[in-house]
């Protein structure tokens, strides 16, 4: 009878004598392979390095592209997390699963909310192949409802290749109090805005910890790393010495500043010779017909942005610097790019908060001015105006979330000192390139063929394009000849130097919206459209498109941008078909999409507590000081603060919290248009009421937690963490429906009818 299989290859007989041993040898890329560093900003337009044009102060990413290889007719998708998807795998975005944000999941394979298991990353790959992988940033790539403490983790960086993570799971966070994951736990930000701490200095330290204790032990193995900065997504958020730098600096406004950053792309080769100005987006105005308020408002917040821009090159310095003391970057392959264009999200005239454009509130200078120092700093979650963000997008039309070269043109530099040296050092290059392309342009220099399974499932082809060629020679041609894009409706595709583009309209017929046409090699900037001169091209394109779509997975075509909480309420997910949440401390803080789901609804939340006199402390808080709501007892009162986007709407009860048991009962409802209110009960006794005069449907990026307040304090009532100092036994927090409340107010009627009646 034999026994189990064995993996063993050498020989087992009776004594040592007779026997000999074999040793299983791990994988390891050989001693000359390069380590492989990816940086990625985040809402970084095409314009906003210096070296690309613009005079915010960027002289290490600067560098790079002096010593390097500096790319003109670099492609993206409009959005982080699908150019995040495509760029780990080397493949098209909708193929992979992330047609959209992570946060959203509607049934079909080109949105799954995490990078199908059948596109194996690029940590993946390489950790087969003997590579330490590591990353520190953003993720966005795992579906939001599983990044909370109880998973599941396989979509998180570790279970998609990483050895080590630090950095945070969201599509945002606080840059002065993120939240946090290490692994595949959270941890509380290892410093406070007051002590110097910045999130973006710690993703650097972070990562050059890891990579010293790999190559300190192990000097031989190579690394990867990916380094998905937070910055320069809102909030914007800086230093304040970065952000006296400047102070003053965007005065001249949008016109003026753009003018200028486009003809040094002129000047500098940038941009082709003869490349138009795009004119101004619809929505924004000329600079000097701005009122004073909004134009002061304008720059400060512009200026916000360069200074967060200017504090990020700061941290890639450092991790350059890193590099060479660790005698590691002659033989880096580092590759510098961000993820789309720059954002439209802060509206005409730039926001305080942007959660307020996420709920469909425009924020007039006027009402803004008066914090207008808050403007960068921890008491503020600011983005800019549509001029800002255009400027940033020069010499393009357009935004972040559009197929038009505003959206998907953007900056790549490609660093290799021991490849890119001599006279070939600081060179461009003008071939088109997409963001599937540096993959398999990563797996031809290591000489790494992707497998065709993977933990036992058949892989998805790699798509994308190795531009090696491109790399070694100025002149070579492009290797990827067609492309396709789409957003939420919005499609586009390049051919040669053709480019079709359509702008969807939600809600409208697709078949009946004009696409455009456009010859690149003549009109880089999208000017003149040619597709009423060109019908035959525009046709042959617009077919093609289809085609590619049809090959990539592209369809159905779904423009639902707005659906961020689709997922929500399914079986096996956080949120109960009940709608009833239960939450015993102690626990970790709760992620925004895992959390329950009170933004935009009605809830009673009901904390249960044993308590003497004097223990006071937050029972439950979500959000941040900028937005968000928090629960707490002080001075033996019950006390709810509804922090909406810095208006503030307090409530304690007018009943005493007694010493020993009590049950402690806020209800919040929401009530027509904007508006809403909030009740307290202590042991079932009403203790007071209060309006709300603007019902927050979204409230933060940063989630809950249960006893105290994680992060930066919702309420300015305390200083956070504020812990609740007597004993919480549990939160439970219900969800109630409009249906639900009529019927509930119903049965008030009808019992206070029949006492009546009885009395």
């Amino acid at each position: 009878m034999s026994g189990p299989k064995s993996t063993f290859h050498g020989t087992i007989g009776r004594t040592l004598a007779e026997s000999e041993p074999w040793y299983d040898e791990p994988p390891h890329p050989g001693d000359d392979a390069p380590n492989v560093v990816l940086v990625l900003l985040d809402d970084t337009g095409f314009a906003q390095f210096g070296c690309y044009g613009s005079d915010i102060d960027t002289p290490h990413v600067d560098a790079l592209a002096a010593n390097g290889l500096q790319f003109t007719n670099f492609h993206v998708t409009p959005l982080c997390s699908p150019t995040r998807a495509s760029l780990l795998t080397g493949r098209s975005q909708h193929t992979v699963g992330m047609r959209s944000v992570s946060n959203v999941q509607t049934g079909f394979p080109h949105q799954l909310g995490h990078i199908s298991n059948r596109a194996a990353t690029v940590a993946e790959v390489l950790g087969a192949e003997g590579y330490a992988t590591f990353c520190t940033g953003k993720w966005h790539l795992a579906p939001m409802e599983h990044c909370s403490q109880a998973g599941p983790f396989d979509q998180w960086p570790l279970g998609r290749g990483f050895d080590r993570f630090y950095g945070f799971l969201e599509g945002e966070t606080d840059q002065f109090h993120p939240e946090l994951v290490c692994d595949n736990h959270s941890i509380e930000a290892p410093g406070r805005p007051e002590d110097g701490y910045h999130v973006s200095e710690d993703l650097i330290d972070q990562l050059l910890l890891m990579i010293s204790n790999s190559k300190g032990i192990r000097p031989d193995r190579p690394f990867f790393a990916y380094l998905p900065f937070g910055a320069t997504h809102a909030p914007h958020q800086a230093p304040a010495d970065h952000l006296a730098k400047y102070r003053g600096a965007f005065d001249e406004g949008w016109d003026v500043v753009r003018q200028r950053w486009y003809e040094r792309q002129l000047e500098t080769g940038v941009i082709p010779a003869g490349t138009q100005l795009a004119p101004r987006n619809p929505g924004v105005e000329a600079w000097d017909d701005l009122p004073e308020n909004q134009q002061r408002l304008a720059a400060r917040l512009q200026e916000a942005f360069a200074a967060f821009l200017d504090h990020t090159d700061d941290q890639i310095g450092r991790l350059v610097e890193g590099l060479r003391s660790l005698g590691e970057l002659d033989n880096t392959l580092m590759i510098v790019l961000a993820d789309n264009g720059a954002s439209q999200e802060g509206g005409p005239f730039g926001v305080m908060h942007e959660m307020k454009f996420f709920n469909g509130i425009l924020e007039t200078p006027d009402e803004a001015i008066d914090r207008i120092d808050d403007i960068g700093g921890p008491h503020s979650h600011t983005n800019y105006p549509w001029g800002w963000a255009q400027c940033g997008n020069s010499p393009f039309k357009w935004y972040k979330q559009n197929t038009h070269e505003g959206g998907v043109h953007v900056p790549m530099i490609v660093h290799w000192p021991a490849r890119i040296h001599g006279d070939h050092a600081g060179t461009k290059r003008g071939q088109f390139v997409n963001v599937a392309d540096i993959v398999p342009t990563i797996y031809e220099l290591l000489g790494v063929t992707p497998p065709q399974t993977f933990k036992g499932l058949e892989q998805l082809p790699v798509t994308g394009h190795s531009f090696v060629p491109v790399i070694d020679d100025a002149d070579a041609p492009a290797t990827n000849t067609v492309q396709y894009f789409e957003m939420a409706g919005s499609r586009a595709l390049v051919s040669g130097n053709w480019k079709a583009v359509c702008k969807h309209t939600q809600g409208a017929d697709y078949d009946a919206e004009p696409w455009e046409l456009y010859d690149l090699s003549v009109d880089f900037s999208e000017c003149h459209d040619l597709a009423e001169a060109e019908p035959e091209k525009l046709h042959e394109l617009v077919d093609l498109w289809w085609s590619e779509a049809g090959w990539h997975g592209v369809l159905p075509l779904d423009d639902r941008m707005g659906t961020l909480f689709a997922s929500r309420f399914r079986d096996r997910s956080p949120h109960p078909a009940g709608r009833r949440y239960v939450y015993r401390p102690p626990m970790s803080p709760i992620a925004t999409q895992a959390a329950a789901a009170i933004g935009g609804r009605s809830f009673d939340l009901t904390a249960q507590v044993t308590r003497a006199a004097g223990d006071d402390g937050v029972l439950y808080a979500t959000g941040t000081q900028n937005a968000g709501i928090s629960v707490f007892v002080q001075d033996d009162r019950l006390v709810v603060d509804y922090n909406a986007f810095d208006d503030h709407t307090i409530l304690s009860s007018n009943i005493v919290v007694p010493a020993g048991e009590s049950a402690l009962t806020v209800k919040v409802r929401r009530g027509d248009d904007w508006a809403g209110s909030l009740a307290l009960e202590v042991d079932g006794q009403p203790a007071g009421a209060a309006t709300l005069p603007l019902f927050m449907r979204m409230m933060s990026s940063v989630g809950a937690s249960v006893g105290y307040d994680n992060g930066s304090p919702v309420s300015q009532r305390y200083r956070a963490p504020f812990a609740f100092s007597g004993t919480l036994h549990e939160v439970v927090i219900e969800l109630r429906s409009r249906q639900d409340l009529e019927a509930e107010a119903q049965a008030t009627v009808a019992t206070a009818t029949a006492e009546m009646h009885r009395q």
